[in-house]
């Protein structure tokens, strides 16, 4: 990947927070690599070289800047958005995809040998999936670290480290530091909550509208999965370890998040779903300077900048979602998929009125006595299971014929989809190639485009999605004073390129 010497500098010169995970600068004359917005004194020319990720400038042997933690910076809205190789590969390695099934699992999964993803990866990253998986694990490791009580051994299994000895050597690499030393560095900053219970900041690229999130997000809430109260989204996640759930709080600048996991290995794939769900990594600017340009809706953007594409965590939840919300109100398929869950709620991850255990890779259970009592700083109303992840694909497919509530030739659509999610045949994951997925979700009976389009905008995060055909958009449309006919909306909206979901997101707003 190509990066601008001159452009670069500008940005690093002029500290806009909007350029941090587009590229990271490294100081050569300090050995420490930056985020653009950096608040130390501009290094001089000579002495700067520019990356495309964190891992690339780790590789170069440079360690993250202690006054400004280039690791926790914001993913770049390059891979998020992009549909090929890197972009899915890039999605799936923040997933933890390495750290549970290694490079061949990451290749298998893209359809590519090994060699090749490691050359395309190279060439438009700086580093190879390894070393991207590095850097995510040394980010991973230092959360843990530092918001948590966890041993290191289990802080390093937990991270994804092979061994004690790979995380330290890790740590003390990219961070300059040993791991006690990073520990009692926050030791003055105690994170409340009980076992398990993960506090976080989530940062995002300005500006970002956190009232049109919630709202979009709190009239789709399905109880028992999901709600928002007092300013904060909460909902249960089905993640690869067990279940958990996530409480996210828009702030300025960043989204606190609480995270409550059962297995210390799910922070980063929570992490990378919570920011994909919110869609934190996206670039308001751009996205808002091209749907601006258009006068019909230059006045939305301006009167509401940094309106964001509300995605998902599972991408099987948001397919089921759109068959169910097929020529119906938002409300009335909120109705039909309550009724479906109180018939299809997984099993409870303990029983009633006792916390879920929490444990680290290899750490020993705890005394069955010690299981009656709360975990510190828990209450009761905040325990893991209190809302839980939607059912699975196997749980669906199994499910019979009476607790649907929907029509037969619907139903038979979400088995069709379910069992082509359980074969492996249909990828709704963040790694999915997207054109292809589209491609199969067409092929399944009672499937059409307006539904195909719904997932891949929010289930595959494609961000030029137009729903011509959409009761709620037309509307929108029409009360813009824009086109609200299918086809001439369809061919007014090519100016909305290649942010077309977003220019959906603000119709149905103004609907």
């Amino acid at each position: 990947m190509e990066l601008d010497f001159e452009r670069c500098y500008r940005a690093v010169d002029s500290r806009d927070q909007r350029f941090d995970g587009w590229f990271y600068t490294g100081v050569t004359s300090t050995g420490i690599y930056c985020r653009p917005s950096c608040p130390a004194m501009t290094p001089k020319r000579q002495n700067v070289r520019f990356f495309p990720s964190a891992a690339a400038a780790q590789t170069a042997g440079l360690r993250a800047c202690r006054r400004c933690r280039p690791d926790a910076a914001p993913g770049s809205p390059q891979w998020d958005v992009r549909a090929d190789v890197v972009g899915r590969a890039m999605r799936l390695i923040a997933d933890g995809v390495v750290d549970r099934d290694g490079i061949p699992g990451l290749a298998a999964r893209l359809g590519y040998t090994e060699r090749h993803l490691h050359r395309m990866l190279r060439a438009e990253m700086g580093a190879g999936p390894l070393a991207l998986a590095r850097a995510q694990r040394a980010q991973t490791a230092r959360t843990l670290i530092e918001t948590t009580g966890l041993g290191m051994a289990e802080v390093a299994f937990a991270a994804g480290f092979g061994s004690v000895r790979q995380f330290n050597d890790t740590v003390r690499e990219v961070f300059g530091a040993a791991p006690s030393e990073l520990r009692s560095a926050r030791r003055q900053h105690p994170v409340p909550g009980g076992a398990g219970t993960i506090t976080l900041r989530l940062a995002y690229r300005p500006p970002l509208h956190a009232e049109a999130l919630l709202d979009f997000l709190a009239l789709r809430a399905l109880p028992g999965v999901e709600e928002v109260r007092d300013g904060t989204y909460r909902r249960g996640l089905r993640l690869p370890h067990g279940p958990g759930e996530a409480a996210l709080t828009p702030a300025d600048g960043h989204v606190t998040a609480t995270l409550r996991l059962t297995d210390m290995r799910d922070l980063a794939p929570a992490v990378a779903r919570c920011r994909r769900l919110l869609d934190l990594d996206a670039d308001p600017t751009a996205v808002d300077g091209t749907l601006a340009a258009d006068p019909a809706l230059a006045g939305v953007v301006a009167a509401e900048p940094g309106i964001r594409l509300p995605r998902s965590v599972d991408g099987f939840e948001m397919a089921v979602r759109a068959i169910v919300g097929q020529q119906v109100s938002v409300r009335s398929a909120r109705t039909t998929l309550t009724r479906l869950l109180t018939h299809l709620r997984p099993a409870a991850p303990t029983p009633a009125g006792v916390d879920q255990e929490v444990r680290a890779p290899g750490e020993r259970s705890r005394e069955p006595e010690a299981l009656d009592r709360p975990a510190e700083g828990a209450g009761s109303a905040e325990r893991v299971g209190r809302l839980r992840g939607f059912p699975g694909a196997e749980e669906v497919l199994g499910a019979p014929d009476e607790v649907f509530g929907m029509p037969a030739g619907r139903r038979e659509t979400i088995r069709g989809l379910a069992r082509a999610v359980a074969d492996g045949s249909l990828d709704l994951a963040p790694g999915g190639d997207r054109e292809e997925s589209v491609r199969r979700l067409l092929a399944l009976p009672g499937i059409g485009p307006w539904t195909a389009g719904y997932v891949a905008m929010r289930a595959l995060g494609d961000p030029d999605v137009l729903l011509p055909t959409d009761l709620a958009v037309r509307r929108g449309a029409a009360a813009l004073g824009l086109p609200d006919a299918p086809t001439t909306l369809d061919t007014y909206a090519d100016r909305w390129r290649p942010w077309r979901s977003y220019a959906v997101i603000r119709l149905w707003r103004a609907a």
